[in-house]
This record gives structure tokens, C-alpha cells and sequence, in this order.
């Protein structure tokens, strides 16, 4: 009875010893040809890659551009780089104000 569980307990172990290798690593097809990438790393990639990129909103973009000078908005238009905030300044000039919308630096005030 015992060698019948010891010897059932020793080929299940090197089954499950042999099947830990193959659950260890993955192939991954893509725009850099073949690779083989442990599974946790291509997840952590992957939610890399769906998480929006940091930007500003355009409430923030409003913001930073009334620290410039703007008191009245009239339009914000959204560009591929920046946000265009227009309006009036406090002397009820025409302004426009270029906010890059990935980290907030002010490009232009006209």
C-alpha cells in the first residue's frame, strides 16, 4: 500500500513538474516578428499600452491659461499637440493663449 502511494505521489509530482516549464513562458507574434515573453511582463505591457496618455484636460488648459493673462474665455479648440484658449485679457485685449495638452507648458501668448 505504501509503495503504491509513494509511487502514484512520485509520477504525479513529474507530471506536474514537467508541465511548469511550458506554463512558464509564451510566444508572442507581432511587429517585432517572434519572441517567447513570460506571461506577466506582455500583461503589464499590454495595460501599458490601453491606459490613455497623461494629458490636461481642457478645464486645466483654461486654467493655466488664466495664470497667463486671460480673464473672459471665448473658445477652446483642441489641436493635435496643444489646446488654443481665446478670450479677453484684463485690459478687454483679443488673447490667445497655446497650451501643449501632454504637460501643461505654455507655448504661445498672443
Amino acid at each position: 500500500m505504501l509503495k503504491t502511494l509513494l509511487a502514484a505521489a512520485l509520477v504525479a509530482g513529474a507530471v506536474g513538474g514537467a508541465a511548469l516549464p511550458a506554463q512558464a513562458q509564451g510566444i508572442m507574434i507581432g511587429p517585432d516578428g517572434v519572441r517567447v515573453v513570460n506571461p506577466n511582463e506582455s500583461e503589464g505591457r499590454q495595460r501599458d499600452r490601453d491606459m490613455p496618455r497623461g494629458e490636461i484636460s481642457e478645464r486645466e488648459a483654461v486654467r493655466i491659461a488664466r495664470g497667463e493673462g486671460l480673464r473672459e474665455v471665448d473658445d477652446v479648440s483642441r489641436t493635435r499637440s496643444a489646446y488654443r484658449v481665446e478670450g479677453i485679457d484684463r485690459r478687454g485685449d483679443d488673447i490667445r493663449v497655446d497650451v501643449d495638452r501632454r504637460d501643461g507648458s505654455v507655448i504661445a501668448v498672443r
